[in-house]
Order: structure tokens, then C-alpha cells, then sequence
């Protein structure tokens, strides 16, 4: 017998009051098995899904979150599903964390980063009020400036610092992409959805009717998407580095250096895969948030206490 609760149609199977329940909520959406459902496979769920809600389905299916943007009901792209973000992802955080780079590679693989985190962030936005392309390219152009000169800033003061021996120049080099990039994600996240801020997005009531179009909602949700942005790369970007100066000194990584990058690469994926879910969980992506909190009009354009807006991822 299956540990899963039923299914409900537009809800978790899993409590998102608690963290718990959200963590084993994003589990599923992060699972890179779904990377691998086909075209077919997808249509004939959705079509399952739009029975469900006619109340013509049998019992027994399952959820299609992770592959379908929950305001379009468009398609993801693959690299940029949040499924995809671990497979996808793991080869830059391997070149983010190599050691001596220079400043060209420091530039590439920053670049690489925000691309990737750009398009991600834009993909799994709070899609109610259309954006037009031009606002999402000037995000992507603000996020990648902002990483590569933070990057590029402390390596440039690491080389100038004299009191530091070269060993430990060497060290401290390994943790500047982690500054850099939970800079550069702030900015990332707050530059390609910064429209929701002059535009608002959706506040659901209780039976998922729109009741209005909120900028404090849209404050609320890109906040807690920065902070998860900010939590996501300290595992990442802080454990793989500690982990590999004390794998470095043991006899067989001495004997054979080739291993030092398959090694690398295997922390850096264990450290990805625990750090994403971990972020993601700390707030429901369909967030709540009270009437009272929110513009004097919305409040008073309904008798729910407690409205419902989509975060984003």
C-alpha cells in the first residue's frame, strides 16, 4: 500500500504548513525522473487532469507540477524545470568551484551561472500578469553584471592581499563564488521579476476565484524567493570546498590527481541535490498571506480572512 495521501486536484498531497510536508512536497518536484516523461505521457496526464476536474476521472492519477507551469499551463523547458535544476546545474557549480581560476574562466563559468539561474527564475515565475521579453532580457543583463564584477571584485582583492600566503589565497579563493553568486541571485530574482513589483500579482480566496491584483502580495513573494536564493548556495558553495581540502590530502587523490575532479564533482552533486530542496521547502510556493495585510480594495472585495498568492520557485 502506497505512503502517498490521495490526490487533490490544484493542492499538495503533502501539508504545506509544515516544513516537512513542504520538503517531501518539493521532493517530488524536483525528482529528475520527470525529465524523462514523454510527450505523449504528458498530453494523456493532462487530459487526466482536465477530467479530474469535470469529475470524470478514475481514481488513480498523479500530478503533472513539475513539468507544467501552475498560472500558463505551458510546457517548461527541461534545462529550466526545477527537476532539472540539480542535472543541469551540477556541471557549472563543478567550474563555479575549480581551483586557480583566472579571470577569464571566473567571468565564464559566473556567466554560465545567472544564465542558467535567469532563465530558471523566469520559467518558474508568478506568471498571472504577462511580462513582456524586453524586461526579462535587461533582469538577465543587470544579474549577470552584477555576478561577474562581485566575482571578478574579490578575486582582484585576493591577489592584492600580501599578508596572505599563497596557500591560503588559494583557500579563500574557493569560497568567493559563494558571496558572488548569493549576491548575484538576490539581484537575479528581484531583475527578472521586477514587474510583479510595478504590476502586482494574483490573491486567490478560498475557492481559487481571483479577488484582486496585489503589489504587496508581489513584495511578499519576491522576498521569500530571495531567501531561499540566499540559503540554496551555502551548501553548495561552502560544504564542497571543506570537503575537497580534506579529500585532497589522502594518499589516493595524492597518487592519482585524475580522481580529484570526478571526486569534485561527486560532493558538489550530493551538496546540490540537499541544498535545493532544502531551500525550496522553507516557504509554500502557493503562499497565504491575510486580507488586512494587503490594499484597503482587495480586502474589501472579499469576506475571506486569508488569501492565497503563487510564490514562484
Amino acid at each position: 500500500m502506497s505512503d502517498y495521501p490521495p490526490f487533490q486536484y490544484g493542492k499538495s498531497r503533502f501539508n504545506q504548513e509544515t516544513f516537512r510536508g513542504r520538503f517531501r512536497h518539493f521532493l517530488d518536484v524536483i525528482d529528475p525522473s520527470t525529465l524523462f516523461v514523454s510527450e505523449k505521457r504528458l498530453q494523456d496526464c493532462i487530459k487526466l487532469l482536465d477530467g479530474f476536474k469535470q469529475g470524470t476521472l478514475p481514481p488513480g492519477v498523479t500530478d503533472a507540477e513539475a513539468i507544467i507551469h501552475p498560472d500558463t499551463g505551458e510546457k517548461i523547458l527541461m534545462p529550466f524545470r526545477m527537476s532539472g535544476f540539480v542535472p543541469f546545474g551540477t556541471p557549472v557549480v563543478v567550474g563555479l568551484l575549480l581551483p586557480n581560476q583566472t579571470t577569464a574562466s571566473t567571468i565564464f563559468w559566473q556567466w554560465l551561472n545567472q544564465s542558467h539561474n535567469a532563465c530558471v527564475n523566469y520559467s518558474n515565475r508568478n506568471a498571472t500578469k504577462p511580462a513582456p521579453f524586453s524586461k526579462f532580457f535587461q533582469g538577465y543583463v543587470g544579474a549577470v553584471t552584477s555576478a561577474v564584477s562581485i566575482a571578478v571584485g574579490l578575486n582582484v582583492l585576493i591577489q592584492k592581499a600580501d599578508r596572505l600566503s599563497p596557500t591560503t589565497k588559494l583557500l579563500v579563493q574557493r569560497f568567493v563564488p559563494f558571496p558572488a553568486v548569493a549576491s548575484a541571485n538576490i539581484c537575479n530574482v528581484v531583475l527578472m521579476r521586477h514587474t510583479e513589483l510595478s504590476d502586482g500579482i494574483a490573491v486567490l480566496d478560498d475557492s481559487g476565484k481571483v479577488v484582486g491584483t496585489s503589489k504587496i502580495a508581489a513584495r511578499h513573494a519576491l522576498l521569500e524567493t530571495a531567501l531561499t536564493r540566499v540559503v540554496m548556495p551555502m551548501p553548495i558553495m561552502v560544504l564542497p570546498p571543506m570537503v575537497m581540502a580534506v579529500l585532497e590530502k589522502l594518499p589516493l587523490l595524492q597518487r592519482r590527481r585524475r580522481l580529484v575532479l570526478p571526486v569534485h564533482s561527486l560532493v558538489c552533486l550530493a551538496a546540490f541535490g540537499f541544498a535545493l530542496p532544502l531551500a525550496i521547502s522553507l516557504f509554500p510556493q502557493m503562499s497565504q498571506i491575510s486580507a488586512n495585510q494587503l490594499e484597503p480594495e482587495i480586502a474589501a472585495a472579499t469576506d475571506c480572512q486569508i488569501l492565497t498568492y503563487n510564490k514562484g520557485l
